[in-house]
């Protein structure tokens, strides 16, 4: 069999955790960005260690774990500071990925689906992805599930909208979307389609090697080299 990879994409309250749910029911392999970018800063990684050199024990909450609210305050009007948290965070993260992304090759996957919020605003990844998704609700939907969700007022909503890049804006950019601006059996049957029409793609990013135990043992040969170069 063949493997490729898939980026997953959206917006603010545009519904792609309600995608991802049903691509998890269909035993779709999914690797989180977010979550993985939680665990990287936990106490027992060297990101932690950097963070607090950097950013001070000011952000740190009572039980040694780091304050993500404080951080984001600290970056979010400061460039050079987000700038030097990425440079601290994403090495990590993209040696997680790696690492699941060889787990799922071994284990003989089809296609391993990428979740990046951010995919399109840093346009670094999309050249590892055969197919980028797009889950896409339109603007007043948008706004007023965000307005219900966080119970925010128009303003402070359509304030964290424009900080987005505008979901029309990467619908563009998106070899398949999703379009969740209706019900969950509507998001579904179209998640069905996307999955099918992926299941008999015949396009690949590396091929499989012929035998499954010189697959393990390059998993295992990648894997020992991360840890000796993250270590």
């Amino acid at each position: 069999s063949t493997m490729f990879l898939v980026g997953l994409s959206g917006g603010i309250a545009s519904g792609k955790s309600t995608v991802v749910a049903i691509l998890r029911e269909l035993g779709c392999a999914v690797i989180d960005a977010d979550v993985i970018a939680r665990e990287v800063v936990q106490p027992r990684f060297e990101a932690y260690r950097q963070i607090v050199r950097y950013f001070g024990t000011e952000i740190l909450l009572e039980n040694g774990e780091i304050n993500r609210e404080a951080l984001g305050n600290i970056i979010f009007s400061n460039p050079e500071k987000r700038q030097l948290l990425n440079s601290i965070t994403h090495p990590e993260i993209q040696k997680k990925m790696l690492k699941q992304i060889l787990k799922y090759f071994v284990l003989g996957y089809h296609y391993v689906i990428l979740d990046i919020p951010l995919l399109f605003e840093t346009n670094r990844l999309t050249k590892f992805m055969k197919y980028t998704v797009l889950v896409y609700c339109d603007p007043p939907t948008q706004l007023s599930r965000l307005m219900k969700r966080n119970g925010l007022s128009q303003a402070e909503a359509e304030a964290r909208v424009a900080s987005q890049l505008p979901l029309d804006e990467k619908r563009k950019l998106a070899s398949h979307v999703v379009d969740n601006s209706g019900d969950r059996e509507s998001t579904r049957r179209q998640v069905l389609r996307l999955h099918a029409r992926l299941e008999d793609s015949l396009d690949f990013l590396w091929a499989r090697l012929a035998a499954g135990t010189a697959v393990a043992g390059l998993g295992g040969l990648v894997y020992l080299l991360l840890r000796h170069f993250s270590s």
